[in-house]
């Protein structure tokens, strides 16, 4: 039998550089506080650091719905069926944070 590759993988470093500019983000978040920038500055970068967080679970999600959910779809109805489930939660989780 074969490992699973998850479905992220041929893109990894594409989702390494973003969040790694996202990491950065946080960092000059950081920086903005303690340098005690105007508020809806400090704000405005936290929203685009949040999209960018939002782009990356985006993508994510429609890599694992595009090969894991697929894939366990054609390997059993169960099995599919659990995928499905487990995507549908983390949507769920998504849409409440």
């Amino acid at each position: 039998m074969t490992e699973h590759q998850h479905g992220y993988i041929h893109r990894k470093d594409d989702y390494l550089k973003r969040l790694k500019r996202i990491e950065g983000q946080a960092r000059g978040l950081q920086r903005m506080v303690e340098d005690e920038k105007y508020c809806i500055d400090i704000l405005t970068q936290v929203s685009a650091m949040t999209k960018a967080l939002q782009a990356v679970s985006i993508g994510l999600l429609e890599e694992h719905m595009g090969h894991c959910v697929v894939d366990a779809a054609r390997s059993s109805e169960e099995e599919g069926r659990e995928k499905v489930a487990e995507a549908a939660e983390a949507i769920a989780r998504l849409v409440r944070s």
